[in-house]
């Protein structure tokens, strides 16, 4: 299934993408898209049988403002330098453990909406990433085949990060990952019986219409199962609970002086293969 949240920013409502491309309500069975649904089998299955059966009533989606597809997050686990290619354009060594950092649950934004370039910012960057949806509480997790058992979704997501302040400003990376808006979130959460294979998704991302990221999550160095493992032995991971996986190659970072650091004006556009797209435009704070 392909759920997502639809209306204004705090008062969004429950939705699904239906097979023909059809938006359906969803008010009318469960309250909100959140970890408490994740883990109701039965309200799933209402949801599935009414969608199954062309029950759900239509939402006309001109002009509709998509949210991020997941409500009342607890945490965003984000996992850095997790791409062959974008360790060696940024010069740095694979890591011999995942990288962990975090993101405040209110950086969190719809795909669509305004990204804040921060006040005094001139090394805001794009980070077209996968996005983990944990679906039922995880702690110490024995393997990777447990930990996908755990995932209740997937989601695109956009990791914007200031690189001043992530890399010159002394301390962890956190200063430059959790600037207002820097990490919208969707369209939809697609639930992992939809993806066969998470190592096989193609990630591409846009600035002012050129290609600037052109990847594939088979180029992960761990692996989904293996970070929802690994992130499970440190922290209780517990449903609606997000994991931001790493980005591939193609970051502003690793472009050749003069590096293109987004400003005010641009657009950026992001996908991947049976997630959806997002599209932002970027302003001032």
């Amino acid at each position: 299934m392909k759920l997502l949240r639809v209306g204004t920013a705090g008062a969004e409502r429950p939705a699904l993408l239906d097979a023909g491309g059809t938006l359906r309500d969803l008010s009318g069975i469960v309250d909100d898209i959140d970890g408490a649904l994740l883990t109701d089998a039965g309200a799933l299955g209402r949801v599935r049988a009414a969608a199954e059966a062309g029950e759900l009533p239509a939402l006309d989606a001109e002009g509709l403002r998509i949210g991020p597809p997941l409500g009342r997050i607890g945490k965003v686990v984000c996992i850095g330098l997790n791409y062959h290619d974008h360790a060696r354009e940024t010069g740095a060594e694979p890591p011999a453990e995942p990288v962990i950092f975090f993101k405040a649950a209110d950086t969190v934004v719809g795909p669509n909406d305004t990204v804040l370039v921060p006040r005094r910012s001139t090394k805001t960057d794009w980070e077209v990433e996968l996005a983990v949806v944990v679906g039922r509480t995880a702690r110490y997790l024995e393997s990777a085949e447990e930990a996908l058992a755990h995932v209740a979704g997937y989601a695109v997501a956009h990791d914007v990060s200031e690189r001043e302040f992530q890399i010159e400003r002394g301390g962890t990376w956190d200063k430059g990952k959790n600037c207002e808006t820097f990490n919208p979130l969707g369209p939809w959460l697609v639930t992992a019986d939809e993806i066969a294979d998470p190592q096989a998704l193609p990630l591409r991302l846009w600035v002012n219409g050129e290609l600037k990221q052109d990847g594939s999550t088979a180029d992960q160095i761990f692996p989904v199962g293996e970070v929802v493992r690994y992130v499970s032995q440190f922290m209780t991971l517990y449903p609606g609970d997000v994991i931001n996986t790493g980005t591939p190659a193609g970051v502003a970072l690793g472009q050749p002086e003069p590096k293109p650091f987004l400003r005010a004006g641009d657009v950026v556009e992001l996908e991947i293969e049976g997630l959806g797209r997002q599209r932002q435009e970027f302003k001032d704070a």
